[in-house]
């Protein structure tokens, strides 16, 4: 792990300033683990929520404790990561070999683990289960009814939602998931997600009771993601002072679409060729588990549409260094098929740089259309071009967006999501406790 990604862990959590009956919380992440490096592998802005949830979480005097799946022998078995969060790596299956859709055959392995944890406890130890994606989920459905206590549970992603946006040559989501994901949703005793499209489209493609469903948005961190000095942060990454900068953060898988960047600063060269020797674009990310030949085609994709020497790849960083990264663009990209929320697209508006987006998903809440940065129906390399033609030949424009962007991310706070998470808690033990009530009367 990077030391700058150690530091924004261990960064101090901003005080809760409500209290609550809620003790402790079995957080389960079983596909990844909160502590891995975000645009790598299966791990991207639900890992960032996870952890930043827990902290503040934390500071509201709730303890959390994080299931994740073990990866590596020399995963420590339990680790604390700060007081009141605490990750325990669970074994189910080999270390290595498997991917995200081998998973499903380790489900028993890894419920096990949870369970035999909880059970060297005394009873009543969690109060609430929140699990984190679908796979979490059903190990969560087993152990509400364990410990006879709430599930809530976030989705992040959703297969119908996913399949019906999916990128070209892309593999659909299986429909053993589409049915786990069925199953969740009935048993869920709350079901939280990131924006208010997202609660509909539970609503709307998997029946869903909206009295069950809320939202908690991510929030970004302004004391790490923040204004600077461009061309300090140029500097640090070897960019020129005087270049037109584009940028894409994320992992580097069809869903993502770092392509469709890739062809519309191409198609943008031909339709305004005095931008094109100033153009440069930073891709960073790493492989990604469901798109393992992916980078090596969009490298293939850049040499073919004549950028080879236009375009920088680096490696996935967090924290400062990846700051940095959002301060040294004139924009950044968010071009994926589907997004739940877009963390990354909050982050760079923190930095005062604008975003240009697909109009799909939790990006029309994350960005502010023709505000903050500009939001793009579809992937039409062209329709892209011309929209990054508009923001980037108008500095006048792009200095507006930049200080409506910060003031625009400002608003979503780790606090605030940490509060709705708290008051779902609440409402989920207040309704477990009065069915009860009701069961034992009858």
């Amino acid at each position: 792990m990077r030391s700058a990604h150690r530091r924004e862990l261990n960064r101090a959590a901003r005080p809760c300033p409500e209290r609550t009956g809620v003790k402790r919380v079995a957080m389960l992440s079983m596909h990844t683990s909160p502590l891995e490096q975000p645009g790598r592998g299966d791990a991207g802005g639900m890992n960032v929520y996870v952890m930043q949830t827990a902290r503040h979480l934390a500071a509201c005097n709730i303890e959390v404790e994080i299931f994740t799946r073990a990866t590596s022998s020399e995963q420590p078995p339990t680790l604390t990561v700060q007081p009141g969060v605490t990750v325990h790596h669970v074994p189910a299956g080999p270390f290595d070999g498997l991917s995200k859709n081998d998973l499903p055959s380790q489900m028993c392995a890894f419920t096990s683990g949870v369970l035999r944890t909880e059970a060297a406890n005394p009873a009543g130890y969690f109060d609430v289960v929140h699990s984190h994606y679908w796979l979490s989920g059903q190990a969560g459905w087993l152990a509400k009814d364990r410990w006879k206590v709430p599930l809530v549970h976030s989705a992040h992603t959703l297969a119908k939602v996913k399949n019906l946006n999916l990128a070209a040559h892309d593999t659909p989501e299986p429909f053993a998931r589409i049915v786990g994901e069925e199953q969740i949703v009935n048993e869920a005793d709350a079901l939280v997600a990131n924006t208010a499209a997202e609660a509909g489209e539970l609503v709307e493609h998997y029946q869903a009771d909206p009295s069950r469903v809320s939202v908690a948005a991510p929030g970004v961190d302004t004391e790490v993601f923040a204004p600077g000095d461009r061309g300090a942060a140029r500097r640090r990454l070897g960019l020129p002072a005087d270049a037109i900068v584009v940028g894409f953060v994320g992992r580097l898988q069809a869903l993502k679409a770092p392509d469709v960047m890739v062809n519309a600063v191409a198609r943008l060269r031909q339709l305004n060729p005095e931008l094109a020797d100033r153009i440069r674009m930073v891709i960073v990310g790493g492989q990604s588990g469901t798109g393992k030949d992916y980078p090596r085609l969009l490298r293939q994709l850049t040499r073919d549409r004549g950028l080879t020497d236009a375009v920088r790849f680096i490696p996935p960083r967090s924290g400062d260094e990846l700051a940095d990264v959002f301060r040294a663009c004139d924009t950044v990209c968010v071009p994926s098929h589907n997004e739940t929320f877009g963390l990354v697209a909050l982050e760079s508006q923190a930095c005062g740089t604008p975003v240009v987006a697909t109009a799909v998903g939790g990006l029309t809440t994350a960005v502010a259309d023709g505000t903050t940065g500009f939001l793009v129906p579809g992937h039409d390399e062209t329709a892209w071009a011309i929209t990054l033609n508009r923001l980037l030949t108008d500095p006048a424009k792009r200095e507006l967006m930049a200080t409506a962007a910060v003031e625009h991310a400002s608003r979503f706070s780790w606090c605030h999501t940490t509060a709705n998470l708290v008051k779902t808690y609440r409402d989920a033990l207040a309704r477990l406790h009065a069915n009860r009530a009701v069961a034992g009367a009858g």
